[in-house]
């Protein structure tokens, strides 16, 4: 019995040991190598929040990017203030940057981490065409985003004067020299050696401790499907959908029956649809696209020699540039790009609409008219009635002439109104069907 319990109370002791010893901390990384758009924001904040939800000890954010739509950004650092365990932001490999967006991305984290060689800032709004916003809308838009990472920063214990000169100075430093200026918390070579460095720090403004040391590491990219979604979202490709997409259905529109120009103009105005729907669009520059493919159409229907055509070219190629005016320097369309797409539609456009002038203006070919001049051969006596044989079908003839026996070979001079062919003898003999 003695041994009994003596053995009893040391699987109890061994029990208690077991449970009072820490667990191997797990770390989440997230690989961020894009601009800041619609899809990696929910790619990014989904894996923020599948950190919380399991329970890791820490999510990294393996950042490189040079910045983005300020919506998405937004979405993206609430969710690292939001989170419950620390975000640890790491600028690397090396030779990457967290630019303009990345920069509040960066700030906004529990813990600001670099590797060597790699740099933070230029932050400054700029315009679509990558200049100086107007005036008096510049002074509203720095003092706003300049406000937004001071106070990031200065939440975090980190240098708000730099934040404040990154977003109206464009300032930006290398590694070394923003962990001297207090603009980051550690360098570190690569993640394991950051994650030994940062364990047991406690974070700011959360107090959040990190248990990091020899964390065992869980890393995840974006699917196949988001790098889909986010190749799609290409401003150049929005606008090429689109215009596949008008051409297409204004080709089955014309011809209806062909089947295909329909159906992958359909496919591509779904396509570019969505890219319309994810990036935020100008109203202007819209309705400029749907005013230019409207003209485009109507060249077919309207004889302008021409010149809706180059109306059309003209709005296309204003609409492009300016559609995605919104989105800022990051989603611009290529100017050659659109000028090569532009005149592609116009010239086809132009090419079609003299298909269908030509065909209208062309002599009818179908029907008992174009009998007329055909040669055929007599099947039946001709006297002055009888049968005759062109283009394969027998039709009733008659002649005013001497009568024509079988074989001979003749020449269709009209048609009466009962369908009878008037026919005279013919110099070439006929090719018979």
């Amino acid at each position: 019995m003695r041994a009994f319990f003596l053995a009893l109370v040391a699987a109890l002791f061994l029990c208690v040991t077991a449970s009072a010893t820490p667990s191997e901390p797990h770390v989440l990384a997230v690989k961020f190598e894009n601009d800041v758009n619609p899809v990696t924001q929910d790619y990014v904040n989904g894996e923020i929040e599948r950190a919380n939800r399991e329970h890791f000890d820490a999510v990294v954010i393996l950042l490189d990017t040079p910045g983005g739509l300020s919506s998405s950004m937004q979405k993206i650092y609430k969710a690292e203030l939001a989170s419950e365990i620390p975000v640890i932001v790491y600028v690397s490999p090396p030779g990457s940057r967290a630019a303009s967006a990345g920069v509040w991305i960066g700030q906004a984290a529990d813990i600001l981490a670099m590797a060597p060689q790699t740099n933070i800032g230029s932050s400054t709004p700029i315009d679509i065409g990558g200049g100086d916003i107007a005036k008096d809308l510049r002074r509203k838009v720095v003092n706003d985003a300049a406000a937004s990472l001071r106070e990031l920063a200065r939440a975090h214990g980190r240098n708000a004067k730099w934040a404040d000169a990154a977003v109206r100075k464009g300032e930006n430093l290398g590694a070394s020299e923003a962990l001297e200026q207090n603009v980051i918390d550690v360098i570190a070579p690569d993640l394991p050696a950051l994650l030994d460095k940062v364990d047991g720090r406690k974070t700011t403004p959360k107090n959040l401790v990190l248990h990091t040391a020899g964390a065992r590491v869980t890393t995840v990219d974006m699917s196949l499907w988001k790098k889909i979604l986010d190749t799609l979202i290409d401003p150049n490709l929005i606008v090429l959908f689109m215009s596949i997409g008008t051409l297409g259905i204004v080709v089955e529109l014309w011809n209806p029956g062909l089947i295909f120009p329909g159906t992958m103009g359909a496919i591509c105005l779904v396509l570019g649809l969505f890219g319309l729907q994810v990036l935020p669009i100008s109203a202007a520059g819209l309705l400029l696209m749907i005013l230019a493919f409207a003209f485009f159409a109507a060249e077919a229907f309207v004889p302008t020699h021409g010149a809706i055509t180059v109306a059309g070219a003209v709005c296309f190629v204003i609409g492009s540039l300016l559609l995605f005016e919104p989105a800022g320097d990051t989603y611009k369309v290529s100017l050659p790009a659109v000028l090569a797409i532009a005149g592609t539609l116009a010239a086809l456009m132009a090419l079609v609409a003299f298909k269908i002038v030509q065909v209208r203006r062309a002599p009818v070919v179908t029907g008992t008219s174009e009998l007329v001049g055909q040669v055929g051969v007599v099947r039946e006596a001709v006297d002055p009635e009888g049968l005759v044989f062109v283009r394969g079908e027998l039709w009733r003839g008659r002649t005013e002439g001497d009568p024509l026996p079988p074989g001979t070979p003749v020449r269709v001079e009209r048609i009466d109104d009962g369908l009878v062919l008037e026919v005279e003898r013919a110099e070439e003999p006929a090719r018979v069907a």
